[in-house]
């Protein structure tokens, strides 16, 4: 379990109060993941593709490599500027590189519609945030506990 406490985790969210939110409830939780934060569909494929610099990526920096970052689980925002997070899912689910991260929707859509496309295009999980305060924190909660410290994602070869 240590070892998944290093793994990165990438937030998509266009949102500062909503991400600054995130950040102070996985503080209070103790994650310490590094957290990598892009705020539209351009800076992910950016973050994802890039090739030895992270300079887009908004939280704590790694040394530069020959290799791109890989996050250990992707939280989507659906509804950015630019190509949206319903784009961005379609397009890592299609790439043989990417697929295998889980992606998490956080949205706050609860329109059926946008659920099940999310599900369609092979989103691992679709929370919906909550405007209560304590909800949203047993919502990312939830979260933590599944997909940080509980699910075995695949063991990937380089």
């Amino acid at each position: 379990m240590t070892k998944k406490l290093h793994e990165p985790l990438l937030v998509v969210e266009d949102s500062n109060e909503d991400f600054r939110m995130l950040q102070r409830l996985m503080r209070l939780m103790s994650v310490q993941n590094p957290i990598h934060r892009c705020t539209n569909g351009d800076e992910v494929l950016e973050f994802l593709y890039q090739q030895g610099s992270d300079a887009h990526s908004k939280g704590e920096n790694l040394p530069n490599s020959k290799v791109a970052l890989r996050p250990s689980v992707i939280l989507l925002d659906l509804n950015l500027p630019g190509i949206d997070g319903r784009d961005i899912l379609d397009r890592l689910k299609q790439d043989k590189s990417f697929k295998e991260i889980p992606i998490v929707v956080f949205t706050t859509s609860s329109n059926p519609k946008d659920i099940e496309l999310c599900y369609q295009k092979g989103a691992n999980g679709y929370l919906v945030k909550p405007m209560d305060a304590q909800e949203l924190k047993k919502t990312i909660q939830a979260f933590v506990d599944y997909w940080l410290e509980a699910n075995m994602p695949p063991v990937l070869e380089d």
